[in-house]
């Protein structure tokens, strides 16, 4: 059973009771992250995040991890370019605690200027630690070749300048500009009391007030045709390559989803069949959607042996232009169809799966989307919308790159040679 409600303090509230289990998950999502900065903030969000853990007027740091774990409950956070989610999962005899929890942090944290400078060297190992993974490294140049100046292309993690310059007085502005109820959603999924969970929610989040409120609004960034290359002494070459696709909300999701699933989504897709053990060019390689507000991009991945690297980047290059002219028949597409409907419910069987899910839609979309209405999606896709989503995307072709390498000279001759070395 399903509830959505709004607290008067403009919090919205969306909840799934599942009689069946014996846990229950809540997150309290806000819709900031790494779009809502600048260059000069860069990172902050994602600092702000690791700061509400590190203690309370009423918790140490410790406590607050104990109470969750001494009862066999789970405590954790993430900061993405859209929203930032503080979350729990425990047995359902212990949601007031992870409610109060979550609570606390968010209402009463220290944020002691000893505390933010020690966290500032944790957060620069967590950027060494990024610097020393190609592929983090490749996502973050591939979005800056898809977005450049906006800032949905500036770096979770920030920079080691930026969160240097965080004081505490330049974080308690920020929280009490963009932590706000009305950017906010508290999701809830798991075994609890229905007739009780809207005076339970608001005697915890009740009275959350901001003054200097900023609902959060993003631009609609143009998807740019730029090629970036960043040197880095390591034997494989890694590869990201952009084609247009769709941004949240659209009716055309799945259909994009499905699309990218037959192209790159697993061992039986075309590009692994081809590239890999047709063409033996690549150990991995696969393609994903990332769909946001405004704007969205279809990625193909590969990690390739640069002495490779031509001949495998033509052969994606043409496989995507076969796929985007010959289409797919009835029968893959309603086989893709139970692919996808198989993995989107094998998906959602916990309690944290569900909350994620009802949390996202009703932070992005303001709306529940239910098993049933997904499903319902899935299956009225039929060839007039495969062809028209093939239209926007993958008839688009590759339009920008991002390489990650030992040797740019490699890609000397790969889209006409205009690829830009950066160095950060």
């Amino acid at each position: 059973m399903y509830n959505l409600f709004k607290l008067d303090n403009g919090l919205r509230v969306v909840v799934e009771n599942i009689e069946y289990v014996n846990s229950v998950s809540v997150g309290l999502w806000v819709e900031n992250g790494s779009r809502n900065e600048d260059i000069n903030n860069s990172g902050i969000s994602h600092f702000i995040e690791h700061m509400l853990f590190k203690g309370t007027v009423t918790r140490s740091a410790k406590q607050i991890a104990e109470e969750i774990e001494d009862v066999g409950g789970q405590l954790n956070a993430f900061t993405g370019r859209e929203a930032t989610c503080f979350y729990v999962k425990a047995l359902d005899t212990h949601l007031d605690l992870s409610l109060d929890i979550l609570s606390d942090m968010l209402f009463n944290s220290n944020l002691a200027e000893e505390d933010i400078e020690k966290e500032k060297s944790v957060i620069y190992e967590e950027i060494n630690m990024s610097e020393d993974s190609p592929e983090d490294v490749l996502s973050d140049l591939h979005t800056k070749a898809i977005w450049d100046l906006d800032s949905i292309s500036l770096p979770i993690l920030g920079t080691m300048d930026t969160v240097k310059s965080f004081s505490r007085k330049v974080i308690l502005d920020y929280i009490d500009s963009y932590y706000i109820p009305e950017n906010s959603v508290i999701s809830i999924s798991g075994k609890f009391d229905m007739k009780n969970i809207e005076t339970l929610v608001e005697k915890f989040f009740g009275k959350w007030r901001c003054k200097n409120k900023k609902i959060t609004e993003y631009s609609s960034p143009l998807i740019l045709n730029k090629h970036y290359f960043r040197k880095k002494d390591i034997e494989q070459l890694h590869v990201s390559l952009g084609i247009p696709g769709i941004e949240l909300d659209n009716e055309d999701t799945y259909t994009l989803i499905l699309l990218s699933n037959i192209l790159g989504g697993g061992a039986s897709s075309r590009l692994f069949q081809k590239i890999r053990e047709d063409l033996g060019l690549c150990y991995s390689i696969y393609c994903y959607i990332s769909a946001f507000k405004n704007t969205g991009i279809v990625s193909i991945y590969a990690g390739i042996n640069p002495t490779n690297v031509r001949v495998a980047i033509e052969a994606i290059k043409e496989e995507v232009s076969n796929f985007a002219k010959v289409g797919i028949d009835n029968e893959r597409l309603n086989k893709a169809k139970e692919q996808l409907k198989g993995s989107y419910i094998l998906g959602l069987e916990s309690t944290s799966s569900r909350m994620f899910s009802n949390g996202r839609s009703v932070m992005f979309l303001n709306k529940i989307n239910t098993p049933e209405d997904v499903l319902e999606k899935i299956n009225k896709i039929d060839m007039a919308r495969v062809n028209s989503v093939m239209e926007k995307t993958f008839k688009k072709g590759i339009i920008n790159s991002a390489y990650v390498g030992k040797d740019k000279e490699m890609l000397k001759d790969v889209f006409e040679g205009n690829i830009i070395s950066v160095d950060k």
